[in-house]
C-alpha cells in the first residue's frame, strides 16, 4: 500500500510538471472566433482538477479579446485537454465512480475509490452522477426504440464468425424488488414491484478434462425493465436485432409459464424458433397435481410424481398427458383434486410443442431456465435487494440502466463526451 501510495504521488508530480510546462507554452498566435481580432495573453492563470491520482494544479496560458468578445474558453490549452471552464472533476473519476456504484452501495463505493486513488468524495456526489449518467443511457434507449417502431432497424454487432454459428438462446423471468410507498418518502410500507429480465447468449458445447460435455455461454446481453411484458417486448426485439437474431441458424427460446413470456417468441423471433418450457417448472406441476390427488405426504404421491417425472424427461410426454386424462376419469376423485390435474392437463396440452425434452437435449439444448435464473440473480438480486434497501423509481432506473450497460460492454460509451 506504501508502494501504491507511493507511486501515485509520483504520477501527480510528473502530470503537474508536464501540464505546467506545456501551459507555458506561447503557442501559434490565438483569434478570437467572433470578430477576428488577436487575443491578448492575461498570463499564466491556476487550474486545478479533481482526478484518479489526486488534486492536480498547474498553470496555463488564457487569453481575452481586446474588443471586449466573450469567450467560451480562453484557454487554448483546456480546449486541448477537453476541459469545460468550471469543470472540477475529470471524466475519469466519475466514470470510475459510477463503476463502482454498478457494483456496491454509495457509501462503501465512496470508501474504495478514496482507498484506491485517494479521492476524497462524498456517497451523495457519486448519486447525482449515477443519475446523470444513468438518464443518458435511458435517454439513448428510448431514441433506439423510437428508431424502431419507425421502421429502422439497429446497428448489428460484429460477431466473430465463430460465435455467430453458434446456437442463439433466450429467455426472460419477473423478479420482485423492494420499493418506498411514495416518491420521496422513506416512511410507510415497502411495495414490492416486479422487473422483467431477460437475457439473450449464444451456447458453446465443448468438452471437459474428464471428456464430458459441458455448456458455456457465450456473448451475453441483458434486458431488463420495471413494467410489463408489454414494455419488455420492444427492448427484447431491440436487442435480438442487435445480436443478428434473423440471420441465426438455430433460435431457442426458453421460460417458465409466466403469463406473456411466451407472447415473446411469437413477437420477437423469427417462425423456426424453437421454444421450450422449463422442465423444472413443468415437473412443478406435475407434482401439484399428485399432491392434490394422493396426500403429498404418502410414498404413493412421490411414487406417482417419479414415474410421471422420468416419463416426461425421456420423451414419453404423451404418456403423461394420457395418464392424467385417466386420472380425470375416475370416480370419487375429490372435486379440488379434480380442478387442480385438470389445470396441469391443460396447461402441458397448450405446451405440448415445448415439452420434447429428450429431442431437446438429443440436440445439445438446454431444458432448464438457470441461465434466466442467474442473469436475475446477478443484475437484480445482488444489487437491489440488499438488507434495509428500499428504492425510488428514478434511482432504481438509472443505476439498472448503468448496469446494463456496464454488462452489454456500453458503459465507457456513457463517458464520452
Amino acid at each position: 500500500m506504501a508502494a501504491w501510495i507511493f507511486g501515485l504521488a509520483l504520477a501527480r508530480l510528473v502530470l503537474e510538471e508536464v501540464l505546467c510546462e506545456r501551459g507555458k507554452a506561447q503557442g501559434e498566435k490565438q483569434v478570437c472566433p467572433t470578430c477576428g481580432a488577436g487575443l491578448e495573453s492575461k498570463g499564466l492563470i491556476p487550474r486545478q482538477m479533481i482526478t484518479l491520482l489526486g488534486v492536480i494544479h498547474w498553470e496555463r496560458r488564457v487569453y481575452r479579446c481586446p474588443r471586449g468578445c466573450s469567450l467560451k474558453s480562453g484557454a487554448p490549452m483546456d480546449q486541448a485537454l477537453g476541459l469545460k471552464s468550471h469543470q472540477q472533476t475529470s471524466l475519469e473519476v466519475k466514470q470510475m465512480a459510477c463503476l463502482l456504484a454498478v457494483f456496491l452501495p454509495f457509501g462503501i463505493a465512496s470508501q474504495v475509490l478514496q482507498q484506491i486513488s485517494g479521492v476524497m468524495l462524498s456517497p451523495m456526489t457519486i448519486w447525482v452522477w449515477v443519475q446523470t449518467y444513468g438518464q443518458y443511457a435511458m435517454e439513448g434507449l428510448q431514441k433506439e426504440l423510437k428508431l424502431l417502431q419507425k421502421g429502422v432497424a439497429p446497428v448489428v454487432e460484429a460477431l466473430d464468425e465463430s460465435v455467430a454459428n453458434l446456437p442463439f438462446l433466450a429467455g426472460a423471468d419477473g423478479v420482485m424488488v423492494p420499493f418506498r410507498p411514495e416518491p420521496g418518502q422513506r416512511q410507510g410500507r415497502t411495495v414490492w414491484r416486479e422487473v422483467k429480465v431477460a437475457i439473450l447468449t449464444r451456447l458453446k458445447r465443448s468438452t471437459n478434462r474428464k471428456g464430458e460435455p459441458v455448456s458455456r455461454l457465450e456473448h451475453r446481453r441483458l434486458i431488463a425493465v420495471l413494467g410489463k411484458i408489454d414494455e419488455l417486448i420492444p427492448r427484447l426485439r431491440l436487442e435480438a436485432l442487435r445480436q443478428s437474431v434473423l440471420s441465426a441458424a438455430c433460435v431457442v427460446w426458453l421460460s417458465d409459464g409466466g403469463r406473456g413470456l411466451w407472447r415473446v417468441l411469437r413477437t420477437c423471433f423469427p417462425e423456426h424458433a424453437i421454444g421450450i418450457l422449463d422442465f423444472y417448472h413443468a415437473a412443478q406441476n406435475l407434482w401439484k397435481a399428485g399432491r392434490s390427488w394422493l396426500d403429498g405426504r404418502t410414498t404413493q404421491a412421490h411414487d406417482w410424481f417419479q414415474q410421471m417425472r422420468h416419463a416426461l424427461r425421456h420423451g414419453k410426454e404423451h404418456e403423461v398427458l394420457e395418464m392424467l386424462q385417466t386420472t380425470l376419469k375416475l370416480n370419487q376423485l375429490p372435486e379440488g383434486a379434480a380442478q387442480t390435474i385438470q389445470n396441469v392437463y391443460d396447461y402441458l396440452c397448450e405446451h405440448a410443442a415445448h415439452i420434447h425434452y429428450e429431442k431437446f437435449k438429443a440436440l445439445g439444448l438446454p431444458i432448464g431456465s438457470g441461465m434466466v435464473e442467474s442473469a436475475c440473480k446477478w443484475l437484480i438480486q445482488q444489487r437491489f435487494k440488499g438488507v434495509g434497501m428500499r428504492w425510488s423509481e428514478d434511482g432504481f432506473n438509472h443505476l439498472l440502466h448503468l448496469r446494463l450497460a456496464w454488462v452489454n460492454q456500453r458503459f465507457d460509451a456513457l463517458f464520452v463526451e
